[in-house]
């Protein structure tokens, strides 16, 4: 039988990646930050000068990359980039960065190397859809733009980061329309996959929807 996955997926800022690690850490399961991998290869282009329409660069640079997740942290090499890989220019980059069939193609196996037992949590934008279409629970997270500029603003401020409410608002909604009109894997719920609006939920509340929709597929 194959290694159970629950796949998160959801709009920029919907609260997929707390939420997901806070399921795997009530299963004691594995978890995957799909967005993580997109923002380091946004982050190492952006070092190497590699432009966002370069898709046979950015492939090629994704295929030699070896990050590593260490709780919640993310390294390349010796060197934490946990901090770097969440600034908001990098998060553009790799919403831009994501469009490119190649790119995403690069990073598959990549992504489903960490289906591993007892089971595994990922977020992201497909991992539903398409990096796990086999999954046995699929999410869908969303809550309205305003909500997740408003969560983002106070995400970045709390890690120190300047922020400009209006302009993540612009940002987030800019990254929504091409996330969901990109030609490669894009940002759609799966045909089985369950909605949950996070906009009047809390974490915890919707920790525990998650959590009883897996139990509910396993009875």
């Amino acid at each position: 039988m194959a290694v159970p996955v629950i796949a998160i997926d959801g709009p920029t800022a919907s609260g997929k990646g707390a939420i997901a690690h806070r399921v795997a850490d009530a299963l004691g399961w594995h978890y995957l930050d799909s967005g993580a991998i997109y923002r380091i290869t946004a982050l190492c282009a952006m070092r190497e000068g590699i432009a966002a329409d370069d898709a046979p660069g950015l492939a090629a640079l994704a295929a030699r990359l070896r990050p590593r997740f260490l709780a919640e942290q993310v390294f390349l090499g010796d060197e934490d980039v946990s901090l770097a890989i969440r600034a908001e220019a990098v998060g553009s980059m790799a919403s831009r960065i994501a469009v490119h069939p190649a790119l995403r193609q690069a990073l598959l196996q990549r992504q489903r190397d960490f289906r591993q037992a007892p089971g595994l949590v990922a977020d992201g934008r497909d991992m539903g859809s398409v990096v796990f279409a086999d999954a046995p629970l699929k999410i869908f997270l969303t809550a309205s733009a305003e909500i997740r500029a408003q969560r983002r603003y106070k995400q970045l401020i709390e890690k120190g980061f300047s922020a400009n409410l209006p302009g993540l608002l612009a940002d987030l909604k800019a990254r929504d329309a091409r996330d969901a009109d990109r030609a490669a894997a894009p940002l759609k719920p799966a045909e089985d996959a369950l909605l949950v609006d996070s906009s009047a939920l809390t974490i915890d509340e919707v920790v525990q929807t998650v959590l009883w929709a897996w139990q509910q597929r396993m009875t």
